[in-house]
């Protein structure tokens, strides 16, 4: 980037999977060694913001407890 630092990243994770045809939630499925949530915050704190946010809203506990685990500082 160019000097500027990003005051926030929001990350949007509220899929349900229902056209996966699962009941995982569709942020849980795992590609490449990573969640689909844990690739979107490891890419999100690249651009080194000063706020991290994840918006959960299907089975928001399970989420938001992942997104917690992987980056212990996203609110």
């Amino acid at each position: 980037m160019s000097g500027t630092r990003p005051s926030a990243v929001i990350v949007l994770a509220a899929g349900e999977g229902t056209r996966m045809k699962s009941r995982t939630p569709k942020v849980l499925h795992a590609i490449g060694g990573r969640s689909l949530l844990g690739h979107a915050l490891h890419a999100a704190r690249g651009l080194d913001p000063e706020r991290l946010v994840a918006v959960v809203r299907h089975e928001r506990e399970q989420v938001a407890a992942h997104a917690a685990a992987m980056d212990p500082e996203v609110l």
